[in-house]
């Protein structure tokens, strides 16, 4: 109960700061860009889906058209993506280990920026995470029904309408039903396909706007991942991606990470919590490594990878640095 009362203490602390400094910066082009969607709200956008503009709408009817209004959910969501990864890493492993991943999250500045600009990856990454906490409690509680299955549905569709990226996770999904020997009875049970269906019916507002023009979104995607001209092979560009990925993370914290993946990487296949874990991280960043090697992709796109991997980094340096090489396990007594 220490743990958690301190990890409170520490988000609700960075969270009153994020808020009382929203005012004291002009908006960057993208929160004024999102701000102008949000006046004429639609079911999608050119280059996004319709979340954004709807969270926006939301908090200047509060607060009105001014930089406090405009992004006041950026550190409410930043607070619950931190509380959220602090009981999902308490649930799979134990409170030490989660607070160390709520830490790490909140130190890196690519998190703290996406804390106080309202812009689509606050939004996308609070529902990343909350689905993956959804879906662990249907992982815990199989192969009995649970009505998380349709939870996880709700909040993958909502991340999507926010950010199309967040569709992976319907891939993670499939691929921990499949390698976990136990949880391949709910691919013949109702769970699994009520939340398809579900997510599938927060797919029509924006298939049916692009739909009725010429699938804008689709055209403006391909430009942006470069390969609207072809496809190439470029190392460097991505060599840029990765080291990209040492500044915006910050680079102990960054190379920290990327040796408990590579380190967890065989061992996991034999460890359900890490197998989640892996495979919640692994398509996303591995999509845009790819995409990469024609042009760089923004280190930011595949941030929807590391929530999962900091659990995994944590879980894999908290034996080393404690000096107990024993598997970190869950533990009721913190």
């Amino acid at each position: 109960m220490k743990i958690e009362r301190a990890v409170w203490l520490f988000v609700l602390t960075i969270t009153g700061l994020r808020l009382a400094l929203l005012g004291t910066t002009d908006l960057q082009f993208d929160e004024a860009h999102y701000w102008m969607w949000s006046q004429r709200l639609a079911p999608a956008y050119f280059s996004k889906g319709p979340g954004v503009a709807f969270a926006i709408r939301a908090s200047t009817i509060i607060f009105g058209s001014n930089e406090f209004g405009v992004r006041f959910f950026s550190p409410l969501l930043g607070a619950g993506t931190s509380l959220l990864l602090f009981y999902l890493g308490r649930r799979m492993f134990n409170a030490s280990a989660a607070l160390g991943a709520v830490i790490g999250l909140n130190a890196t500045p690519i998190f703290n920026l996406g804390a106080f600009l309202m812009t689509i990856d606050p939004l996308s990454l609070f529902f990343w995470v909350a689905a993956m906490f959804s879906f662990w409690c249907v992982v815990e509680k199989s192969p009995k029904f649970s009505w998380h299955w349709p939870l996880t549905g709700v909040l993958i569709g909502l991340g999507f309408l926010c950010k199309y990226t967040n569709v992976f996770e319907l891939l993670s999904i499939i691929v921990v039903l499949a390698l976990i020997p136990k949880l391949r009875v709910e691919f013949r049970r109702p769970g699994f396909y009520l939340m398809l269906l579900i997510f599938a019916a927060f797919c029509v507002p924006p298939v049916r706007w692009n739909q009725e023009r010429a699938w804008a979104t689709v055209a403006h995607l391909k430009s942006r991942g470069g390969v609207n001209q072809g496809v190439g092979f470029h190392p460097l560009e991505f060599l840029s991606f990765i080291g990209e990925h040492f500044l915006v993370y910050s680079p102990l914290l960054f190379l920290g990470l990327a040796v408990a993946v590579i380190a967890l990487w065989k061992r996991s296949q034999q460890q359900p919590r890490r197998l989640f874990l892996m495979w919640f991280g692994l398509p996303v960043f591995a999509f845009y490594a790819l995409l990469s090697l024609n042009k760089a992709a923004a280190p930011n796109w595949d941030a929807l990878a590391f929530p999962s991997f900091a659990l995994l980094a944590v879980a894999f340096w908290q034996p080393h640095l404690s000096g107990d090489l024993s598997p970190v396990a869950p533990s009721a007594s913190d």
